[in-house]
């Protein structure tokens, strides 16, 4: 593989403006199939085999027509302070805006409270539960101005008109805070190189891969449903890996001008050496990414898929684009330095006599190995102890900002009926084998009568052949709540028996419903997915270390960081440690899917950082050097690069906590701890003093598994082999 990059290398430095024609094309065409084939964003999703899913898909069949997937609106009323909405005036002004919400586009159903019973007690809050005809991806823009519209002329008229519902949802993304990742990543970068010219291009090919994999993922939501969260990860993550792989390839590429080679014989060693660890980098996270499939939620494997599609451009970029923006650079790449930065760069020589930082912190790892990997490993577990807490479960509106509309709506909904009104659940009884459909249905609903936890039961609604029924529950509890997964629990184990007397399929869905299958689904599959992962690292490290120790290592190391991650997540969005300072309004349960998806992107991260400096550990242990020497110096000639792009990502993931989105800031902060973790405490900590403690014996593996495993060269041995004879230019050429 080394030699084939070290050819590509070449070739895209010496073709470079063929090379860049070629992607500003794509760009180009990418950016057009976005404009014109792109469709509406999607935030419903199905779990194949579950109880929940299979009871919607009856619904759907049983139920023509009856709009089971159409969008819906809660509007909520509330009388003014010593009124009540019984009053003339109130009860008209309500009035008006339900027949504003009948004349509405998209609109199927405006129930009148008065008339179905949705009114307080004490007459002071009711709410409405609009219907549309068309799914939420599907609503216009017109349909939602004119809820929007609808709900100011009842507070014109002197009512307080709330909204919730997938419907009132915005679906503006928050802007900008990529802008502040960016940012960051240029300081960092301006420090690492003290040169703009260096710094900006892994600046300039991370943006061009992430304009194409996002315009990629903006033209597919015209054939398939994308998530309305999917482009924003993809970006967050391609954005980070982008730049990091460039920076490896740069970084490398000074280095081999600074020993005297010219240009294109750079480029060619650059991409045939930190080349290939990229290639083996990127592979890693596309393959956990794309393994996600596994959960068998399509929500889940779209998004996988978007991501691990963005980070194969920016591999791509790396390889062929980045080796041609080197050629029109040149050895302006170690020119161009900012005033102050040059004692900067000179100390991150590779010079081993020079008092690096890198080089105190490893020396102070290795004189007291066992001291420091005592307290980082305990330090670490404290950091995972609040996991023992993990609640997984799917926001909703009663985590939303307390400013919101919807927040609004939901507490008013709470204080007039309870907080089981906004999560009610849909008992579906499948009375199409009993002898009378409808004696069946009410046996059912008699029983739910008898649950504890159970607000209100309905009466059952028959579908028009008369087979199958609907029962609404209201639990008492709210939606994200213990109680309330407990009581859908406890519905499905007792509730079957009664219809299987009658002859009747008793299942329960409903939003709430769904929620709970998802959590418990992504719960289910979070160890034997840890298993998969935790496991094609093993095998993946052992092919390039030739090593078995390493490999498991590195394993228990990325234990280690989910454990603190998950631990530092736990403490931060349901404990509500540092709220104030995020900007984090409201506690709840992490989302489903964060554990899964933190599992699969850090991973790859994680093998990133082990492969940078521990491959130039073995190639010092290789070429004669002590064990203790060999972790030295390897970690001396990897640390500054590894810590840039930590920095890098850290910055860029943490840029997304303030973007308001729930979903968003649990996974910019989740991959920000991850990052922070792994490449500080993990790779650049606990690895150096388990090399040195382990000596010699880390690179063992029996000769008969030697024999068996393929060589991938990622350390590019065979190219240094072949390249070897060469004679080797003075540092005087490159300078002239």
């Amino acid at each position: 593989m080394a030699t084939f990059l070290y050819r590509l290398g070449r070739f895209s430095y010496r073709r470079r403006g063929v090379v860049l024609a070629i992607w500003l094309g794509l760009v180009a065409l990418f950016g057009v199939g976005a404009s014109t084939l792109s469709g509406p964003t999607s935030d419903t999703f199905s779990i194949p085999g579950t109880e929940s899913q299979e009871a919607f898909d009856l619904l759907e069949e049983r139920f023509p027509g009856g709009n089971t997937d159409g969008a819906t609106a809660r509007v909520v009323f509330a009388a003014p302070e010593g009124q009540t909405l019984d009053d003339p005036a109130n009860q008209a002004a309500v009035g008006d805006v339900l027949a504003e919400l009948q004349a509405a586009p998209q609109v199927a159903d405006v129930p009148d409270p008065f008339e179905i019973g949705t009114v307080s007690e004490d007459g002071t809050i009711a709410f409405s539960q609009v219907t549309y005809a068309v799914p939420f991806f599907d609503l216009t823009d017109e349909a939602r101005e004119a809820l929007t519209e609808a709900a100011e002329g009842g507070r014109d008229a002197g009512l307080t008109v709330e909204l919730g519902g997938e419907a009132a949802m915005s679906d503006e993304e928050p802007a900008g805070t990529e802008i502040i990742g960016i940012g960051v990543a240029a300081v960092v970068l301006i420090l690492t190189f003290g040169s703009l010219i260096a710094a900006g291009l892994p600046l300039i090919t991370a943006i061009l891969g992430i304009v194409i994999g996002i315009s990629a993922i903006t033209a597919a939501s015209g054939f398939m449903d994308i998530g309305s969260s999917t482009p924003t990860l993809a970006l967050m993550l391609g954005l980070a890996v982008g730049i990091d792989y460039a920076l490896f390839i740069v970084s490398r590429f000074r280095h081999e001008l600074a020993v005297g080679r010219d240009g294109e014989e750079a480029a060619g060693r650059a991409v045939g050496t930190a080349g290939s660890a990229v290639v083996f980098a990127g592979l890693t996270v596309m393959i956990a990414l794309a393994g996600l499939f596994v959960v068998n939620i399509p929500m889940l494997t779209e998004m996988g898929l978007a991501a691990a599609l963005t980070v194969g451009v920016a591999v791509i970029i790396a390889l062929s684009l980045l080796p041609a923006l080197l050629g029109f650079a040149k050895h302006r790449v170690l020119g161009g330095k900012i005033p102050g930065l040059r004692r900067i760069r000179e100390r991150a020589t590779d010079d081993d006599s020079l008092p690096t930082l890198g080089r105190r912190w490893v020396n102070l790892v290795t004189r007291r190995p066992v001291a420091v990997l005592t307290i980082a490993v305990v330090g670490m577990l404290a950091l995972a102890a609040p996991l023992l807490d993990l609640r997984l479960g799917l926001p909703d509106e009663g985590s939303s900002s307390p400013d919101s509309t919807q927040r609004k709506a939901y507490d008013l909904t709470v204080e007039g009926f309870g907080p089981g009104f906004n999560g009610p659940l849909m008992v579906v009884v499948d009375a199409s084998g009993s002898p009378d459909a409808q004696a069946a249905a009410d046996s059912v609903a008699a029983s739910l009568e008898s649950f504890d936890g159970i607000a209100t039961v309905t009466q059952p609604v028959p579908n028009e052949a008369g087979d199958t029924a609907i029962i609404n529950v209201v639990p008492e509890f709210g939606p994200g709540s213990a109680e309330t997964e407990d009581l859908v629990g406890d519905i499905r184990d007792q509730i079957g028996a009664v219809g299987e007397e009658s002859g009747a399929d008793v299942t329960v869905t409903g939003t709430t419903a769904i929620n709970i299958d998802f959590s418990e689904r992504m719960t289910e599959a979070l160890l034997p997915y840890l298993a998969l992962v935790v496991g094609l690292s093993f095998v993946l490290l052992m092919l390039v270390f030739r090593s078995v120790l390493v490999p498991l290592k590195a394993a228990l190391g990325f234990l280690l960081t989910m454990g603190a991650t998950f631990g530092a997540i736990v403490a931060v969005f349901q404990w509500g440690w540092f709220n104030g300072l995020l900007g984090i309004e409201q506690t709840g349960p992490i989302i489903s899917m964060l554990p899964i998806f933190l599992i699969g992107v850090v991973f790859g991260l994680a093998m990133d950082y082990q492969v940078f400096l521990v491959t130039r550990m073995r190639e010092e242990h290789v070429h004669g050097a002590a064990p203790k020497e060999s972790v030295v110096i390897g970690f001396q000639h990897g640390a500054r690069v590894v810590s840039a792009a930590a920095l890098i990502m850290i910055s860029v993931f943490a840029a997304f906590i303030f973007g308001g989105e729930d979903v968003i800031m649990q996974v910019g902060l989740a991959l920000a701890a991850a990052v922070a973790f792994d490449a500080f405490v993990v790779r650049m900590t606990i690895v150096p003093a388990v090399m040195t403690l382990l000596g010699s014996r880390a690179w063992f593996l029996p000769r008969w598994l030697d024999r068996l495993l393929p060589n991938v060269d990622v350390e590019g041995e065979k190219l240094a082999r072949q390249l070897r004879e060469e004679p080797e230019p003075q540092l005087e050429a490159a300078q002239r």
